[in-house]
């Protein structure tokens, strides 16, 4: 089969695409898994923030070298181990798995693996994982975000931060969508910003103090890091709630501990592949919510690029760049 290979850990450069044996079946790919396994033929695989880190051997996860990245997939199910129930040959089908999705077929742990609803196309099927599961246990059963709250959503076009807007609203929260430039903000307003910041020109801590009259939000959301993340906690009211989703700003800053003491602030860091590991039923009851919130229409993937496989490196690069809105997917 064709698959992207990461030869070193020399970034986008060591990628190639290239003939490599079929993946076989055998222990699970995620640690603490069931050992039953799923061969896909994949369609579309989603791109990733963490995808630009593992093949610079930079993500908390090292594969062995050489190996293909890619952590989430749509497509078809053609075989499943003995055991397997939850999922059919011939269903349509998306999953996450560690690495191993920019490829034509991938095996991927059971409970990993979600039937889509027949409305679902392949693109946003493989966008739809680790943005929306990210946001989605993150606001829920992390942050707690109730209706009525004030939410701030930093690098609110990117891949997650869109499906926090979303979710953000659907859940009755205030939406404050924080981006960089007014096509990036449109793109938050459209999928239900009720606010919306630009960080390159607006002073973040003082709008949002303004449009909170005073008192500052109950839960930001923060992708990016950084000075903004220094901001937010000046910004972030009494009892609040800070959820450390990422650093996508390239620095990871360091805590004031004696504001979140004075304030009474949590903050609170997590990672949708670690709680994917440790709590796998949680994971598979937010993903069966979120696919049901699809099919009623109230969540509506964005993808702003497609390539082809043979196209990676300018589609790690457009994500790197900036240049994109929502979600980049490779075409298989």
């Amino acid at each position: 089969m064709r698959a992207v290979v990461c030869e070193t850990f020399d970034g986008l450069q060591s990628l190639t695409v290239r003939e490599v044996d079929k993946p076989a079946f055998g222990p699970p790919g995620v640690p603490g898994a069931a050992a039953r396994d799923v061969r896909i033929r994949v369609h579309a695989a989603g791109i990733n923030f963490a995808d630009t880190l593992i093949v610079q051997g930079k993500y908390q996860l090292k594969p062995a070298l050489p190996f293909s990245p890619g952590m989430e997939v749509a497509g078809e199910v053609t075989e499943v181990a003995d055991g397997v129930t939850s999922v059919q040959v011939g269903q349509r089908v998306m999953a996450n798995v560690l690495f191993g999705g920019y490829a034509e077929e991938v095996v991927a742990p059971a409970n990993c693996v979600y039937a889509i609803p027949d409305s679902m196309d392949w693109a946003s099927a493989a966008a739809f994982p680790i943005a929306y599961g990210t946001s989605h246990v993150g606001l829920v059963e992390r942050a707690n975000l109730q209706a009525g709250e004030f939410l701030v959503v930093h690098g609110a076009a990117g891949g997650v931060g869109l499906t926090a807007v979303e979710i953000g609203k659907y859940l009755g929260a205030t939406v404050i969508a924080s981006a960089g430039g007014p096509e990036k903000l449109e793109i938050a307003r459209q999928h239900g910003a009720d606010h919306l910041i630009d960080y390159t020109k607006e002073n973040v801590r003082d709008r949002v103090k303004e449009l909170t009259g005073g008192l500052g939000a109950h839960v930001i959301y923060d992708p990016v890091g950084g000075d903004l993340f220094n901001d937010s906690v000046r910004c972030t009211r009494p009892g609040g709630r800070m959820l450390i989703i990422g650093f996508a700003g390239g620095k990871v800053q360091e805590i004031p501990a004696n504001l979140l003491l004075v304030k009474n602030i949590t903050a609170i860091g997590y990672t949708f592949e670690g709680l994917r590991t440790l709590f796998p039923d949680m994971i598979r009851r937010s993903m069966e919510e979120l696919l049901s919130w699809y099919a009623s229409g109230d969540l509506k993937p964005h993808v702003s690029h497609t390539f082809a496989l043979e196209d990676v490196q300018e589609a790690l690069t457009t994500l790197v760049e900036r240049r994109s809105t929502g979600k980049i997917v490779l075409t298989v």
